[in-house]
């Protein structure tokens, strides 16, 4: 089916990027407005000198969605993106100086809790069994949108419902499979990518832990960047418009529903459709006048749970790096660090890092000879009291103090050609993420499903919502399900007005008879 209308997408990230190419391919007549220069928001390229970094993302999960999504518009994602897969996973070292690097190659994975976590492999059988059963059960409920309240009802949530163990922990499930405290932390510092900590976040979300050990991490070569750039691509093929460096400054609403875009630059773009894949707090807070909004006006948002922040730090290495694609480096007390990045919203004087060596496996990203490293510290988001301006060069020194301990690293801060630092306060005010919070709204209990901003914008009508903001949540799997979502419930109120109208036609003749 055809369908002639247009579809306005303010943000080319990869929610937006992904529902113009579903758009696009289905008739409809498109156009991105980008305010950045570049595509891609927080899944986009960082490029200094010679060195290229990923700004958010640096790996990416269950590519067979993507695959999907590309099928789905008749093209093959592999003509377009060069995929290697991740193994080992990461590289986990802790205080005491254990150093693991789990696999999901199951029988080596057994053989290596074994030696370095003896007894605990029976718990790993038991996790990769009943997760992989919530799994099939959450999946479902991540694939269909929670509009109304009587989606609660639906034979997936039914079904899902007592294995998804939303009133339990993520550590607390976590503890049903394994007595090693670092073990545990192995299997739940993915509630990271939530902006969460694993003693509050809903036990549904062990099965981020289990997406990595079931399915893999797998890297693009040239980056996450890359699966942006593949669909702007297949959108530009389909006639879509992609327009860079063109900042919406408002949503026309007349009567509750959108029916244009104020750019920037002062020109108007009349539309029958509008999805927004900026951040969401920014977008409610910037992108409506207040009195267009009910339910998200500023004071409202004001009042949601987010997730935390985190600091970014890109380095271009004169030297290549022995270090492995992923590693994270361990607070001595990880819960200490975790509660205060989002509990007592305070720096942490023992924080855990994060490491990305991407050039390690893609010769790409840095000159031969050479190391693009990307080091990130969870911090928390702005509703922090703390002077990021102030505490910017503390945090590297605190960062780079750590990275030397590292074998090979001894003498990184005279190998470094070229550096860019991100803070809360740059996450905010340059990349227009709400608060500094890089992975949106918490996914607590109250901010979940139906909880969440809906893909079809309550406050406004032909509004759609895509990103991490929206249902199903922040990540990339699940960003792209909401433009699968988004995209698949705009197409189904024009399919619908077409019924009445066919019903009304038919009606009509009869009568003429």
């Amino acid at each position: 089916m055809k369908i002639n209308k247009k579809v306005s997408i303010i943000g080319a990230g990869p929610g937006g990027l992904a529902s113009a190419m579903l758009l696009s391919s289905k008739g409809f007549d498109v156009t991105v407005f980008e305010k950045q220069p570049y595509i891609g928001g927080r899944t986009s390229r960082i490029t200094l000198g010679d060195y290229s970094f990923d700004m958010g993302p640096t790996f990416f999960m269950m590519p067979q969605l993507l695959e999907e999504l590309f099928e789905s518009v008749d093209r093959n994602l592999h003509d377009y993106v060069e995929v290697q897969e991740v193994d080992p996973l990461y590289t986990l070292k802790f205080e005491d100086g254990v150093s693991f690097s789990p696999t999901r190659k199951r029988e080596e994975m057994v053989a290596l809790l074994k030696q370095t976590f003896p007894g605990n492999e029976k718990g790993y059988e038991r996790f990769m069994t009943r997760e992989a059963e919530k799994f099939d059960s959450v999946m479902k409920l991540l694939q269909q949108p929670f509009s109304k309240l009587t989606d609660y009802l639906s034979l997936n949530m039914l079904t899902a419902l007592p294995k998804i163990n939303a009133l339990d922990t993520v550590y607390g499930q976590l503890s049903t499979y394994f007595t090693d405290e670092r073990l545990k932390w192995a299997f739940s510092f993915q509630t990271k990518y939530l902006g969460m900590s694993a003693w509050n976040c809903p036990g549904t979300f062990t099965i981020l832990s289990y997406l990595e050990h079931g399915f893999g991490l797998f890297h693009p070569k040239g980056g996450l960047n890359q699966l942006c750039k593949a669909m702007a691509d297949v959108t530009l093929e389909n006639g879509g418009t992609i327009k860079t460096g063109t900042g919406v400054k408002k949503v026309m609403v007349k009567n509750g529903v959108a029916v244009g875009l104020h750019l920037e630059n002062g020109e108007i773009v009349e539309t029958d459709d509008v999805i927004i894949n900026a951040d969401f707090g920014h977008a409610a807070t910037h992108l409506f006048e207040q009195k267009d909004l009910k339910k998200y006006r500023k004071e409202k948002i004001e009042k949601k749970k987010l997730s935390c922040s985190t600091f970014m730090l890109y380095l271009g290495i004169d030297a290549e790096v022995d270090l492995p694609h992923h590693m994270i480096l361990f607070a001595k007390d990880y819960k200490k660090n975790v509660d205060e990045m989002t509990k007592e919203m305070v720096l942490s004087a023992d924080p855990s890092i994060y490491v990305h060596n991407p050039s390690r496996i893609d010769p790409t990203l840095a000159p031969q000879g050479k190391s693009a490293l990307m080091v990130l510290m969870p911090v928390p988001n702005l509703q922090a009291d703390i002077n990021w301006e102030t505490e910017k060069e503390t945090i590297k020194e605190a960062m780079l103090k750590r990275l030397e301990q590292e074998p090979g690293l001894h003498d990184i801060r005279n190998l470094i050609e070229t550096e860019r630092i991100i803070t809360p306060l740059d996450w905010q005010n340059d990349i227009y993420v709400y608060k500094g919070a890089t992975f949106s709204f918490a996914h607590s209990l109250d901010q979940m499903m139906y909880l969440r901003p809906h893909n079809q914008f309550e406050d406004v009508q032909h509004c759609f919502l895509v990103g991490g903001g929206t249902h199903p949540g922040s990540g990339l799997p699940t960003i792209f399900e909401s433009a699968k979502i988004s995209s698949d419930l705009l197409i189904k109120q024009y399919q619908h007005k077409e019924r009445i109208q066919k019903t009304l036609n038919t009606e009509k003749g009869v009568k003429m008879v």
